[in-house]
């Protein structure tokens, strides 16, 4: 009988893990000016667990969360710049797509500066070879 109860609990466990999506992630809010202003920041925003996806085009859980989120603090009367500072301090820079030059992105943005003046100067120098 204890084999019995053990087997059924771990064949249930997944269906029993599943939670229902949050309450505005698939829903739009009835204010359509709200709706847009969560729809671009939406699309500004990281999904943590798909890492390349925003989290209005991720389908994870995590993401679902995140939208409702968003949506809620909307329409509670929040700014976009508002809800976006506080899933930056709940989340790190790494939540948007355009983290701010600091310390530790200073790196991102130098990057690709340095690398195309270096391409123009080999570019230079072969041209000048012929």
């Amino acid at each position: 009988m204890r084999k019995f109860v053990l087997a059924l609990a771990l064949i249930a466990a997944p269906v029993m893990a599943q939670r229902p999506p949050a309450a505005l992630a698939y829903t739009q809010l009835p204010d359509p000016a709200q709706e847009a202003e969560a729809r671009a920041l939406m699309a500004t925003l990281r999904c943590l667990v798909c890492q390349g996806q925003s989290i209005a085009d991720s389908d994870a859980d995590m993401a679902g969360d995140m939208r409702a989120l968003v949506r809620q603090r909307i329409a509670g009367g929040e700014r976009p710049d508002e809800v976006r500072q506080w899933l930056i301090a709940r989340y790190g820079d790494y939540v948007t797509f355009d983290p701010p030059v600091g310390g530790t992105t200073w790196p991102l943005w130098v990057a690709p500066i340095v690398l195309l003046g270096l391409g123009m100067l080999v570019a230079r120098a072969s041209f000048r070879r012929r």
